[in-house]
């Protein structure tokens, strides 16, 4: 046998398979505290996202019902709470303000236990939805309006103004709250569409080039839960309104009574 064709001796060879294993070794764990690290920062998201975010949107929605001050009903002279009397006659209607103004406050007896959500000028996230809670689409109706007064909310995350919205029911009370006037909305129909069906905020819901002659009301969120891939839409007439210095609706009695609605601007 020639010199050239003898292998070295096992314990020649050993360094160079115990240097590969430890590269390996470490290659994997390099990757392995990479992965750790990626999770970590995805959980962190995830917590920022889908918790912080409601806290922050939260307080921030509540910090703005309480700078809108508007003033709190008055008491029946019993102490007690004074019922608003309906009317059905032409209601006030507000302009139109600028860009990320208020507009009013939304609740619903639905949602007992929500604190009262601002309603402010526009849909965009940056500016709106994301900082201000409930957006009212640019050039539909104004409260109490002919046409279609459309809001959209976000159903999670930034405070979740519409998180319960697949709760509410044909009749139940949406209720809108200027600093001068209740707006009492009954929902009378819900349905599921796509981003792109525009239609749901028509000046009549689903009904092109129609003149109006009721006043509606059309609520809009993403669907389902923590996906944009729909849209989850609620809609309603104006049943009646009155002004706030009258007291306040029927619908909202108990909440108020019980605690449940501060109407000062607080939450319970």
């Amino acid at each position: 046998m020639s010199a050239t064709s003898v292998r070295p001796p096992a314990h020649a060879r050993t360094p160079r398979a115990a240097g590969g294993a430890s590269f390996v070794y470490g290659l994997v764990g390099v990757v392995g505290e990479l992965l750790i690290t990626v999770g970590v920062l995805l959980l962190g998201f995830l917590v920022w996202q889908l918790w912080w975010t409601d806290v922050e949107g939260n307080a921030a929605q509540a910090e703005i019902v309480r700078e809108m001050n508007y003033t709190p009903p008055p008491p029946a002279d019993d102490g007690g709470i004074r019922i608003a009397e309906p009317r059905r006659d032409e209601p006030p209607v507000p302009d139109e303000p600028g860009h990320a103004e208020q507009i009013a406050q939304f609740v619903t007896p639905r949602w007992a236990g929500e604190q009262l959500r601002p309603i402010s000028q526009g849909t965009d996230r940056p500016t709106v939805l994301d900082v201000l809670g409930i957006g009212h689409y640019e050039g539909t109706a104004m409260p109490g309006g002919l046409g279609n007064f459309a809001l959209a909310g976000h159903r999670v995350t930034f405070g979740k103004p519409f998180n319960r919205i697949e709760e509410l029911q044909i009749g139940d009370a949406l209720v809108v709250r200027t600093k001068d006037t209740w707006y009492v909305y009954k929902a009378t129909a819900t349905e599921v569409v796509l981003p792109r069906d525009v239609r749901v905020i028509w000046p009549v819901p689903n009904q092109e080039g129609v003149e109006p002659t009721e006043r509606y009301i059309t609520l809009t969120t993403c669907h389902p839960m923590f996906s944009a891939r729909e849209r989850y839409v609620v809609h309603g007439v104006l049943d009646y309104w009155a002004p706030t210095a009258d007291g306040v609706p029927a619908e909202l009695a108990e909440m108020v009574e019980s605690g449940q609605l501060d109407l000062s601007g607080g939450t319970a």
